[in-house]
C-alpha cells in the first residue's frame, strides 16, 4: 500500500511537469535573439567592413543552440524580421550573408522580409 501511495504521487508529478510544459512552445525569447545579434550591428550596417567580429559570430553560434526545435526557430525568425525592421540601417546583403560569414547554418534568414512559418 505505501509503495502504491508513493507511485501515484510520482504519477502525478510527472502529469503536473508535462501540463506545465505547453508543447510547440518556443523557449526562445526575443530578448536572447536580440542580444545575441547586438554584436552583429556594426557588421550589418556596414560601419565596420570586412568579416563580422568574433563577439557577432559567437552571437549568431548561440542563436544556433538556442534553435533547436522548428518553435523555436519560427520564434526566433520573428524576432529577427522583427529586430530587421526596428534597425533602419540594416544592409540586406550583409544581413543575409552573416551566418555564412560566421561558419554558421541558424537555418533563419535574417531579413524583414522573411515567412517565418516557412
Amino acid at each position: 500500500r505505501n509503495w502504491l501511495t508513493k507511485m501515484k504521487g510520482v504519477i502525478i508529478a510527472v502529469i503536473m511537469v508535462w501540463l506545465m510544459v505547453e508543447p510547440g512552445q518556443a523557449a526562445i525569447s526575443c530578448s536572447q535573439v536580440e542580444s545575441s545579434l547586438a554584436p552583429c550591428l556594426p557588421y550589418l550596417t556596414l560601419a565596420q567592413r570586412g568579416a563580422p567580429s568574433a563577439t557577432c559570430c559567437t552571437g549568431v553560434r548561440n542563436i544556433k543552440t538556442m534553435t533547436l526545435t522548428t518553435p523555436d526557430r519560427r520564434a526566433a525568425c520573428e524576432c529577427v524580421k522583427t529586430a530587421a525592421s526596428r534597425y533602419r540601417g540594416i544592409k540586406p546583403d550583409a544581413a543575409s550573408q552573416l551566418p555564412k560569414q560566421c561558419g554558421v547554418d541558424i537555418g533563419i534568414p535574417i531579413t524583414k522580409d522573411v515567412d517565418c512559418n516557412r
